[in-house]
């Protein structure tokens, strides 16, 4: 396979068609238009816009500030994906937020207990379904292993329940049983079985684009351009290589992994299983009546999914625990650089939250 983003092939293998000559990123608003029009996502991708200066500081800030409690919440999810499934075990991170979190479970099984691990990024897709054609080549290849699905975090459950209905799909397709169980660095929502930590804080792969993300743009799924052969397409943007913090993010955190071990231990050592509590849908709920929201996608609950729709979407509202949140600082500045509302909000499962602009009435 061809070399396809910044990431070394050690860390990750891409099981994705490389389009980048074949797709023309899109504005924000034509976007967000043609997707409150009936086109789906996954069939166009954004334009990716170079962040502030200020922005960038910050997103390094918050790389420091939180890097301890990353390599931590890293190690607990990767010992309880040992705990639960042996050590003949696939990685399958769902790109693109997984792929960083699933480079991070790599190298720490590597440096803790010299397990090489195969790790691959797939695609999955709200409405669409799992690459089947990836997943061929990784039973193709590892035929008696279990596979691990991994994401970066939970947001309103969506990737979850699609993956429920893949796994079973999967289940019917290869007369084997296919394990959902979602294996997320942060789990808010409560609906992760394998989670590093409940809290909803900013993981700071959320905060920029693929420049944290290997160059990868989010994958693409089109009739003209994705065969029935082929596996789900994603562009790499090689002319962001001078921007890219992908590889220093991972650095960053591995450096801290050997101080977090005895917290690790000391965390696992009564651990049996997680709970899937769902408690994010409270708040959903809640949003939905007060803000006399129809369309549940227009809600992005959690830290990463906020920042995201600040970053690549058209934001109406941001919504937030707590106005003096310092852990909040990158939202309030991309607020105040693209003139959005932030609203105190009695949240409960998420610190914040994203709600996107209706386009029709506007």
């Amino acid at each position: 396979m061809s070399k396809f983003g910044s990431y070394s092939t050690d860390d990750v293998v891409f099981l994705l068609k490389d389009i980048s000559d074949d797709i023309q990123e899109q504005g924000n608003e034509e976007r967000e238009r043609k997707i409150q029009g009936g086109t789906h996502y996954s069939e166009m991708i954004p334009i990716e816009y170079q962040v502030s200066d200020e922005y960038l500081e910050l997103y390094r800030d918050k790389l420091t500030e939180t890097k301890d409690k990353l390599a931590f919440s890293i190690g607990v999810m990767c010992e309880k994906i040992i705990a639960k499934n042996g050590r003949d075990v696939v990685l399958a991170s769902l790109a693109r937020a997984g792929i960083p979190i699933g480079i991070l479970a790599k190298r720490y099984l590597k440096k803790r207990y010299n397990l090489e691990l195969p790790h691959y990024t797939i695609s999955i897709i709200r409405d669409k379904g799992i690459d089947q054609n990836a997943i061929k080549y990784i039973l193709e290849n590892h035929s008696n292993s279990k596979i691990q699905f991994i994401d970066g975090w939970t947001g309103k459950g969506t990737i979850s329940r699609e993956l429920d209905r893949a796994c079973e799909d999967l289940g019917e397709k290869y007369g084997r049983k296919f394990d959902s169980t979602l294996a997320v660095l942060a789990d808010p929502a409560g609906y992760s079985g394998l989670y590093g930590i409940r809290e909803d804080f900013l993981i700071p792969s959320a905060c920029l684009n693929s420049t944290v993300s290997g160059l990868v743009s989010r994958t693409v799924l089109r009739d003209d351009l994705i065969g029935e052969e082929d596996f789900h397409g994603a562009k790499f943007y090689k002319h962001l290589l001078e921007h890219d913090e992908s590889n220093k993010y991972l650095d960053t955190i591995e450096s801290c992994f050997k101080g977090q071990y005895d917290n690790i231990d000391a965390e696992m050592k009564y651990w049996s299983a997680d709970e899937i509590t769902k408690v994010g849908g409270l708040d959903v709920e809640m949003i939905m009546d007060k803000y006399d929201i129809e369309d549940v996608n227009f809600i992005k609950p959690g830290v990463g999914e906020a920042t995201r729709v600040l970053l690549r979407r058209i934001p109406y509202k941001i919504l937030v625990r707590d106005m003096e949140d310092e852990s909040l600082a990158h939202i309030f500045v991309l607020a105040k650089e693209k003139g959005v509302e932030v609203v105190q909000e009695d949240l409960n499962a998420y610190r914040c939250c994203g709600i996107i602009k209706n386009l029709k009435e506007v």
